[in-house]
């Protein structure tokens, strides 16, 4: 028979133990990346490419992070309206993150001065995609060329759909028309989506956006030039390239898309942001993610993954765009009918 006293040791150790396992679970929980759901803000209308691109990287993204994705649509002063809400309202925990167009958005960035700052409060870490911008029309219209819509426009003005001013596709246009005497008139329409109906119900003569979006439509839309001498879309279009038709000597204008977090939150926590990193790097590696990438209509040639000094380098790029070209995005403000 045990002891007495050896038996109450036991009971007491056991209990002992018992509560240190306790301690150490609790710990393991609160210590959990993520601990819940992430929420991400998407600087622009629900339904676009910018929604469908987020969403299929989620669906590989959240099962390697343990977790599901919560969204928040917030359109408004191209982008400026997400990005303010971003940086001054979310928390700096890396569970709230932001999806957006890094070129169109640090385009904003520089035109518009807003009330934070690149990299100080914000940097973006993973690039999804390169996404060529173009000149289209609808298949249906008089312009079916792209010396045809030069040619008119230097008859005319030709009123020209964007998604929004401050974007690539805007410096493209600008830039062919101080190039060619062409006259545009670039009228912002929020989103890719209408943008392309502009277009298609003939409210403006032609329209410029990145590629993925307007391929999709295939049917209705046609591609009149690319934004890049050395594209990847052969298989999806004929197109030329906007110099070999005008003659001139536009640099590449994509967009580009990419995941971003606060930056002290890199900063304090730099575990969990190798997290991130690490995680979202393997989204590219999963052989499921390109054929559900191809459901959303975009080419799987798009895809282009992206470290943090790939997105610095091609953020400060834009930025250089945007300020050679502020004069002219900021003297062309079309007005949607």
């Amino acid at each position: 028979m045990s002891h007495p006293d050896l038996r109450r040791r036991r009971l007491v150790g056991g209990a002992l133990g018992a509560l240190a396992l306790s301690h150490v679970s609790f710990a393991r929980a609160a210590d959990k990346f993520p601990s819940g759901n992430m929420r991400v803000i998407i600087p622009t209308g629900q339904g676009g490419s910018a929604d469908r691109l987020a969403r299929t990287f989620d669906d590989f993204w959240g099962k390697l992070l343990g977790t599901h994705f919560e969204y928040q649509f917030m359109r408004g002063a191209a982008g400026q309206v997400g990005y303010e809400t971003f940086v001054h309202k979310m928390p700096h925990d890396g569970e709230h993150l932001l999806f957006g167009n890094m070129g169109p958005e640090m385009i904003m960035y520089v035109l518009q001065k807003p009330d934070y700052k690149f990299p100080q409060d914000y940097q973006y870490f993973c690039r999804t995609d390169i996404d060529d911008s173009i000149v289209f029309a609808s298949k249906k219209g008089k312009i079916q060329t792209l010396q045809q819509a030069i040619d008119e426009a230097k008859k005319r003005t030709l009123n020209v759909a964007v998604s929004r001013l401050p974007h690539p596709a805007s410096i493209g246009m600008l830039s062919l028309a101080k190039a060619t005497g062409a006259r545009f008139n670039l009228v912002p329409y929020g989103g890719g989506h209408p943008t392309s109906i502009a277009v298609l119900n003939g409210e403006c003569d032609i329209g410029a956006l990145p590629i993925a979006g307007v391929i999709v439509q295939d049917q209705t839309l046609k591609v009149l030039g690319i934004f890049n001498d050395e594209h990847k879309m052969a298989k999806y279009t004929d197109a030329p390239s906007v110099n070999k038709v005008a003659g001139t000597k536009i640099p590449p204008l994509p967009s580009s898309r990419s995941w971003a977090v606060h930056t002290d939150f890199i900063e304090k926590s730099p575990d969990k942001f190798a997290i991130l990193e690490k995680t979202s790097r393997q989204v590219f590696e999963d052989p499921g993610y390109k054929p559900e990438y191809a459901k959303t209509g975009a080419p799987v040639e798009t895809i282009a993954y992206g470290d943090r000094k790939t997105c610095t380098e091609y953020v400060n790029h834009m930025i250089e765009l945007a300020t050679e070209y502020r004069e002219l995005l900021t003297a062309k403000k079309g007005k949607k009918k």
